[in-house]
Parts: C-alpha cells; sequence; structure tokens
C-alpha cells in the first residue's frame, strides 16, 4: 500500500492508501477508499517543511477512516455540527482525495453565508435591467457549458466560412490547442495531489502530456507554407466532423429539452416565469440558493452532493425535492447521493447513513430512526450482558479466593490447581460470549491472531454528552389574560386602500402553555403575522393587544446573520460579553454563563472565542441565550432550526415541548412542529400526554396547527398532516402539468 496525499489552497490537506495493482475500469459513481486523514489547517503553508508543520498543527477532521459509498445510493451523511461534515464534502467535491479518479463528475451545492434570504413577502421585482445573466439562462450554462461550446463552434465557423483555404485547419488548432491546455492543468494538479508509487506515474504521465503539448505547439505556430496538402486536406475534414458534433450539442431541439427540464426544476423549487427572467444578481440570497440547486439538479453526474439543500425551501419546495431525489433514484442510471440536512421527515427518502463521529465514518444501512432504536436495543443487550457476567465473574472469583486460602491452609494441590484453573479462565477466556456475527464465540475460530491471548471485554457504546436545553421558567404574571391577541386585524403594505391586502381579519390570542404553529407557503403573509405579534409593525385595520406584564423572546428569521454583522462591527465582541452588555438581563454574570452552557455554549467557547468566528449553529444558540436571559413569557420562533444539526434540533425540540410559557412557532420543518406543537413524541406518531399541562390554571395545553393562504388564516383539525397531504397534491398536480 502506498500513502498519497493532497493540499488544497483552502487550507484541506487529505492522505489515504491506495493499491498498487490494476483494479480494472473504475466505476465512478463509486468510492471505495482506504485509510482516509483529513486535517484542515489553520493557514497555508508551502514546501515539504510547511506540510508536515500542518499535520501535526492542524485541526483532524478524520483519522484512519473508510469512505466507501455504493452506485446508486442514498446517503444522509450527519453528526453534529463541527464534525467536518461540510469538510469532507468539500473535499469530495474539489477531489482533493487520492484515490478519487478525476474524470468523476461531482457536483456540489454547498452552504452559503447569504444576507437577505427572506422570500416570503412582497410582490416579485420586475426584471433588472443590470449585467449578467437571467436565472434560466444561469441554469442552463452551469448544467451544459452551453457558452464554452458555442465559443468553440464560433471558432470553427468563422475558419470553415471565411474562405481562407487555411483558415479550418487554425480553426481546428486552435480549439484543440485550448483542450490540450485544460487537460494539462488536470496532470498537473493530479501529480501535486499524489507521492509514492502512485505519484510517480502521475509524474510521468505529467511529463507525457508535457511533451505532447510542446509537439503541437510547433505545429501551431507553423506557417501555412510549410504545411503539406495531405495535413491541410486531413486537418480541414477534422474541423467539419468537430463542428459538426458541437453543433449536435446544441442543437434546437436538444437545448429545447434541456430548457424544458431546467423550468421545469425551477418551477418545482418555486420560481414563477416573471422571477426565471431576472437577473441572478437582483436576487435575495435564499433565491440564489435556489438556482445554484437548479443548476445542480439539472446536470449530468456521477456523485451528487446536497449540503442544507431546504434551508431556503418552503414545504411545497421541499417536498417536490423529496419527490424528484426519489424518482431521480429510480432512473436506470442514478448518480449517488449525499445529502446533508437537519429535517428528518426529508432525509427519510436516504437509504443509508453515513455517521461521521470521533474522527471516523461508520455505515447503517436504514432510516434515522431504525438507527436510533438499533442503538438503543444493542446498548441494552450489551448492559444486561455484561451486568451478568459481572455478577457471575464476582461469584467466581469468590471461589476463587476461597479455594486458594483453603488450600494454602491445608496443602491441598487439588484446590490452588483448580483456583488458578479458573483464574486463567478469568484472565484469558473472559468477555465477548457472542462474535461479530451474532453467534456463539468459539475460541479457535473467533480468537483470530497469535498476538491476541484473551476475549476482547464487552464494550457497551457510549453516547455523546447529549445536547439538552434548559429554558428558564417565567416569572409570575401576577394576573390572568392572553398574551398577545389579535381582533379582525388585517395589514398592507401602503396605507392606501387600493393597496393589496396581505392579512385580512386575523383572529388569533396566545395565552400561557399554549403552542402554536404557523404553516402556510411562501408568499402567504407569515412573516407579516408574526411581526404584527411582536408589534414589529401595527396592523392597518383592527386591534393589537398585549399583556401589560409581557415578556417577549423573539426568535427572527435574520437572527444569524444580524450577529454576523455585529461580530465584524466589533471583531472582539463574545457571546458572554454581549449578553453581559446588553440591557434588560435578569441574569448575573454566573447564571449567564450556566444559560450559555446550557445551550451548548460552555467556557472559554462562551469568554475567549469572538462571535465572528462562531459558527451558524453556535451564532443560533446565542441568540437563544440572549432571548431567554429575559425569562420570556412566550417565545416566537421563526425558523429557528436553520444552520442546527439533527441531533440539536431534537433536543431544541424536547425542551420546547415541556416548557411552561406560551410558543408560537414558524417552521417547514414538519417533524419540529409536530413535536413542539402537536406534542409528538417520536417517528411513530405517538402523542405525549406528560407534557399537555400548561397555562395559569393548569389546565390542558391549548394546541393550535394554523394555515395561512391568500392572507386568510384557518385552524387544520388535522394538524401537520393535514397540510402536507394538500401540500403534495399541489406538487402532484404540478409534476402532471
Amino acid at each position: 500500500m502506498t500513502s498519497m496525499e493532497a493540499e488544497s489552497v483552502a487550507t484541506i490537506v487529505c492522505t489515504s492508501k491506495q493499491t498498487r495493482f490494476n483494479i480494472g475500469t473504475p466505476n465512478y459513481r463509486e468510492l471505495d477508499i482506504e485509510g482516509l486523514n483529513i486535517i484542515v489547517k489553520s493557514g497555508s503553508k508551502s514546501g515539504a517543511k510547511g506540510k508536515a508543520k500542518a499535520k501535526s498543527e492542524g485541526t483532524k477532521i478524520l483519522s484512519n477512516a473508510k469512505l466507501r459509498l455504493k452506485a446508486g445510493q442514498r446517503y444522509a451523511l450527519i453528526g453534529r455540527n463541527g464534525t467536518g461534515k461540510s469538510t469532507l464534502l468539500k473535499a469530495v467535491a474539489e477531489k482533493l482525495i487520492p484515490g478519487l479518479p478525476e474524470e468523476t463528475r461531482i457536483t456540489i451545492l454547498q452552504q452559503t453565508d447569504v444576507g437577505d434570504v427572506n422570500a416570503d413577502e412582497g410582490p416579485v421585482p420586475t426584471p433588472s435591467e443590470g449585467e449578467g445573466p437571467v436565472v434560466l439562462e444561469e441554469v442552463i450554462e452551469r448544467a451544459t457549458a452551453k457558452q464554452e461550446v458555442q465559443k468553440e463552434i464560433d471558432i470553427l465557423l468563422r475558419g470553415v466560412d471565411g474562405g481562407d483555404p487555411f483558415g479550418a485547419l487554425r480553426a481546428f488548432r486552435k480549439v484543440h490547442h485550448g483542450r490540450l491546455q485544460k487537460e494539462l492543468f488536470l496532470k498537473d494538479k493530479d501529480a501535486s495531489l499524489r507521492s509514492g508509487t502512485r505519484g510517480m506515474q502521475a509524474r510521468k504521465a505529467l511529463i507525457t502530456m508535457e511533451k505532447k503539448v510542446a509537439e503541437f505547439q510547433s505545429e501551431y505556430e507553423r506557417k501555412d507554407e510549410d504545411i503539406t496538402p495531405e495535413t491541410l486536406a486531413k486537418e480541414t475534414s477534422e474541423a467539419a466532423d468537430m463542428l459538426a458534433d458541437l453543433q449536435l450539442q446544441v442543437e434546437p431541439s436538444k437545448l429545447a429539452e434541456t430548457e424544458s427540464k431546467a423550468k421545469k426544476i425551477l418551477t418545482g423549487l418555486g420560481f414563477t416565469e416573471s422571477r426565471m427572467a431576472q437577473r441572478v444578481s437582483s436576487l435575495s440570497g435564499g433565491w440564489k440558493m435556489r438556482t445554484a440547486l437548479a443548476a445542480a439538479l439539472l446536470q449530468d453526474t456521477d456523485i451528487l452532493i446536497l449540503d442544507e439543500p431546504t434551508n431556503f425551501l418552503d414545504l411545497l419546495g421541499i417536498i417536490w425535492l423529496q419527490r424528484h431525489l426519489t424518482a431521480l433514484a429510480e432512473s436506470s442510471d442514478p448518480p449517488t447521493l449525499i445529502l446533508v440536512s437537519h429535517d428528518r421527515d426529508f432525509i427519510s427518502l436516504c437509504t443509508d447513513l453515513l455517521i461521521i463521529k470521533d474522527m471516523d465514518l461508520t455505515y447503517f444501512h436504514g432510516d434515522l430512526p431504525t438507527y436510533e432504536a438499533s442503538r438503543a436495543e444493542k446498548k441494552a443487550h450489551l448492559t444486561k450482558m455484561k451486568d451478568a457476567q459481572d455478577k457471575q465473574k464476582e461469584h467466581i472469583q469468590q471461589t476463587i479466593q476461597r479455594n486458594m486460602r483453603e488450600g494454602k491452609a491445608k496443602d491441598d494441590q487439588n484446590k490452588i490447581r483448580q483456583a488458578k484453573s479458573r483464574q486463567k479462565k478469568l484472565d484469558d477466556r473472559w468477555g465477548m460470549e457472542v462474535n461479530a456475527k451474532g453467534g456463539r464465540f468459539k475460541l479457535n475460530r473467533d480468537l483470530v491472531g497469535y498476538h491476541l491471548t484473551a476475549r476482547a471485554e464487552i464494550d457497551i457504546p457510549q453516547d455523546e454528552r447529549p445536547v439538552s436545553f434548559a429554558l428558564p421558567d417565567p416569572p409570575e404574571l401576577r394576573f390572568p389574560g392572553a398574551l398577545i391577541s389579535l381582533e379582525k386585524v388585517s395589514f398592507r403594505y401602503a396605507r392606501d386602500a387600493k393597496a393589496p391586502v396581505v392579512l385580512k381579519d386575523i383572529d388569533i390570542s396566545v395565552s400561557m402553555g399554549d403552542r402554536i404553529g404557523i404553516l402556510g407557503l411562501n408568499g402567504s403573509g407569515k412573516s407579516t403575522l408574526i411581526k404584527l405579534l411582536v408589534e414589529e409593525t401595527r396592523p392597518s385595520a383592527g386591534t393589537a393587544t398585549k399583556h401589560p406584564r409581557l415578556k417577549l423572546g423573539y426568535y427572527a428569521q435574520h437572527a444569524v446573520e444580524a450577529l454576523q454583522e455585529m461580530g465584524q462591527v466589533d471583531t472582539e465582541m463574545t457571546a458572554l460579553g454581549l449578553l453581559m452588555g446588553e440591557n434588560g438581563s435578569e441574569l448575573d454574570e454566573g447564571e449567564i454563563r450556566g444559560l450559555l452552557g446550557s445551550l451548548g455554549l460552555p467556557g472559554r467557547l462562551a469568554s475567549d472565542v469572538p462571535v465572528r468566528r462562531l459558527s451558524g449553529g453556535q451564532l443560533v444558540r446565542l441568540e437563544l441565550a440572549r432571548i431567554l436571559r429575559r425569562r420570556p413569557h412566550c417565545l416566537v420562533l421563526d425558523e429557528a432550526t436553520t444552520h442546527l444539526d439533527y441531533e440539536t434540533v431534537a433536543a431544541l425540540r424536547e425542551a420546547l415541548r415541556g416548557w411552561q410559557g406560551a410558543v408560537v412557532l414558524v417552521s417547514h420543518d414538519r417533524w419540529f412542529v409536530r413535536g413542539v406543537v402537536e406534542g409528538i413524541v417520536g417517528d411513530d406518531g405517538e402523542e405525549s400526554e406528560e407534557d399537555d399541562r400548561g397555562g395559569d390554571a393548569g389546565g390542558m395545553r391549548r394546541r393550535l396547527v394554523c394555515r395561512l393562504k391568500a392572507g386568510a388564516m384557518s385552524v387544520l383539525e388535522g394538524g401537520v398532516s393535514e397540510f402536507e397531504e394538500g401540500v403534495e397534491r399541489r406538487v402532484r398536480k404540478m409534476e402532471s402539468s
């Protein structure tokens, strides 16, 4: 085996093991990488000395891991925030991992820091007259490289139709020269990534390619009078053939088919005809992400990587994408999918789990609920087995000690030999009673290796420290009444009576202990309703009132972006410093530290690390701490799960289910809404009875799932499932049209 390594300008260093033997034509939709190590450096270094230093000083993401992907399978990559999911995906997408063939076509949609991602409200802007392509053109170009193909066609057309007898030859050589330069770049990159035997082979290939380019360069620069008639005829014919092949790629019928596919994908992701005609440069961050997602879905690829693709989609887009990826997987030659998402309902489309934990990769064939149940069952079984063995071992040890005492006292060698024999059994043959396949352990079959003298101890898998949220209880209100109340409220953007109505005749009241979920597609008015509830805006008609002693906690959709901006303005500001410096807190420094620690920002992470260096998930925790330090009576949460890993989403869901205050929730995460609002405990639809007591009088919680549609609000008796079924019907109608 030989070790190979790669260094990225993005400070990612990868090493892996590769066999020297030729194993035939690779399947580009599969990966089989042994001994994978990934280190992220704090800064770029050059030279061998710099590389060695980087390996020792960098942050290790993976250590001697196996990366094995089967063709056509759908993998959900799961792991806590900070374990290196995005780094691993980047290493795969940029082909930094030795052993990953350069010919593999990999398409990736990465998480991107964006500014204005709110596409929920307001009219669609008219297409901009600015520079840059419109959405539809951008998607087609990214997927087909149409402009590059057209550029080569234009070069050949000018040569063939120019009337110069040498024009076609020169055009052919110009296109061929450009292609050779690209191939030389790839060979050079391949050689720089490898070491050992494979590195030597790559460098030989590079030298061969450099000679090929140099030889062609002399032909490319040869004067017309030095070109033989045979060469002229041959390359003129080759120019015509190349032109015909390129024109097939951009022929109207093929382009029309590609455009039709692009429009279908864009429509599924929420684009109207007018928005497809907008300049990409004029779009908000959320719509730019959807444009990038559409381009990724349109491409022909071997490995498709989607990192949090649902972050800026409403439920219509999420369900459409779920169905689209499932249909893609059922095609004749599907790409291999790697998906990262905190949305448990969405990742149910995956066939396998790829788990990154403790700098290693493990695999599970099945969905997340089955994996969690399997782990719990295995842990319970091994715990029971170990407890039984421990009791048996203690009994045997007592027998050994008694026999040794009696044997020595009476000089009974039989008892002494019996005691020593039993002690040897404890030392050498005590441990697992089942083998790796689940059958009964046999010493001569399952204890392989001359260096092994004893069975392995029963190893009970240790869970990571569970993610938990400690929500402070709200203070007493002193007198009863609704916390927030909207009566016959309507809203329009302008005071002019002719302006379109965004919300009309809204009636809603929020009392202590209530759980209210607000569902709706983009443009239905959810964000406007939230702003009315938190008094960021006033109604155009109707009455909005609140309890005089109400303390409100509001998590805004753009909270993370706002904290990032604050961190850029004050580069030394820490989480602890931010909370200590804000007014309105009922907590002292020790209590604030405790709150930050309970939310996943303990010790020095809270007091020493600047806010600008915190991850998206850590910024969500910081914003929750800012809200909770005031001990609110009511939490209004607008898409609070974005940026969080699935374990943290589950912990937040659990904390909110039993909290004594009121919760008003806007989210496209169906599993999260079911748990918080409807009180569903697990993935099997079982409802909780333990957390249903709440409110001032200790009565049953009021649980409402409301739908906003065209500015009007209604209560869904069937809850989230009723809304989901309605959206699925709409998606099916879109697909059939």
